[in-house]
């Protein structure tokens, strides 16, 4: 009977408020004109990765494991930015700094879940360069359209599950001091911080999310990478040295566009304690800038899809030439 009690009094006590505020940028002159920066990114952002999953849809060319991959990055960048930007949109420039209990869980969980789709697809392309490059002779028997289709369709499957898991934590949480959330979303780790009870599983979350879609996926791709140079220096010649490596300059670009200013905000944060606007300024762009670029690495590094654009340029330029000359 005591456990009982003592379960309906943790029960009514947790304490749920129906709006959350997102702060975001406190306190800086002309911020405006970021989230009009950030609104110009999202715009390119989803053009560009429209453009490349049409292309690989469209071609038959392109339905190979690597592009099975390209598509659902692309994919992964397309969500990620609807998920985070107009939100920011709506919040900032509408003077609309409030969300929903509800609201705020669905966008922390699809923010979360399209980056760990973006992070994971990294380590899916790292190990078809891997297989390429140090097993070329096996590389067709083993990364095929079939096993790639498997490959995502369980990361897709397995990210919903931790990122539903983490955010099915929230509602453990009592909020009986503040409602303010210092980031531009509903970030999981400011927003737990606020309880006013036992977050324990909400920060062994916060690790578990850091560890799986940060520190492992690196670790594993820094390893491929390793083998993949072994491979390249037993290559006799500098000409095939070159065009091994070449196939794997564009993943290369897109891990680094992806990592790099994630390590450095957090290692910023830990040497040098950032203010609220510094973290949110980093925090943001490292969220926005990679599916803006992505799509123009692989338009630019990429000869099957460049091939791809100018046949289809000049079919457009070819008729009118020919009215012309009529």
């Amino acid at each position: 009977m005591n456990s009982v009690n003592a379960s309906f009094y943790q029960n009514i006590s947790i304490i749920r408020p129906e709006y959350f505020f997102i702060s975001g940028l406190s306190g800086i002159p002309y911020s405006n004109y970021y989230y009009i920066f950030l609104f110009v990114i999202y715009f390119i952002s989803v053009i560009g990765n429209s453009v490349v999953l049409l292309i690989i849809a469209v071609d038959r060319s392109l339905h190979s494991p690597k592009y099975i991959g390209v598509f659902n990055l692309a994919l992964a960048d397309i969500g990620e930015t609807n998920a985070l930007i107009p939100n920011m949109m709506n919040t900032f420039l509408f003077d609309s700094q409030y969300i929903s209990y509800n609201a705020c869980l669905v966008n922390m969980f699809f923010v979360f879940l399209f980056s760990s789709v973006q992070s994971f697809t990294l380590v899916a392309l790292a190990y078809d360069r891997f297989i390429a490059i140090c097993l070329p002779l096996r590389y067709h028997a083993i990364v095929t359209n079939s096993s790639m289709i498997l490959i995502f369709s369980a990361i897709w499957v397995f990210n919903s599950s931790v990122v539903a898991s983490m955010v099915s934590m929230i509602p453990r949480l009592s909020f009986c001091e503040s409602n303010k959330i210092p980031s531009y979303f509903c970030d999981h780790g400011p927003l737990f911080r606020l309880a006013c009870n036992d977050a324990r599983y909400s920060e062994f979350f916060a690790y578990l999310i850091s560890a799986l879609y940060i520190t492992l996926p690196m670790v594993i791709i820094v390893l491929s990478y390793l083998h993949i140079f072994i491979a390249l220096i037993k290559i006799t010649t500098w000409e095939g040295r070159l065009k091994a490596l070449k196939t794997c300059v564009s993943h290369l670009l897109l891990v680094g566009i992806f990592f790099l200013p994630i390590y450095c905000t957090y290692i910023s944060q830990i040497l040098i304690p950032l203010t609220t606007n510094a973290r949110v300024i980093g925090t943001s762009l490292s969220y926005a800038v990679p599916p803006l670029l992505n799509p123009i690495i692989y338009v630019f590094n990429t000869a099957e899809i460049k091939d791809i654009l100018r046949k289809v340029c000049k079919k457009r330029l070819t008729p009118v030439g020919g009215n012309i000359s009529k």
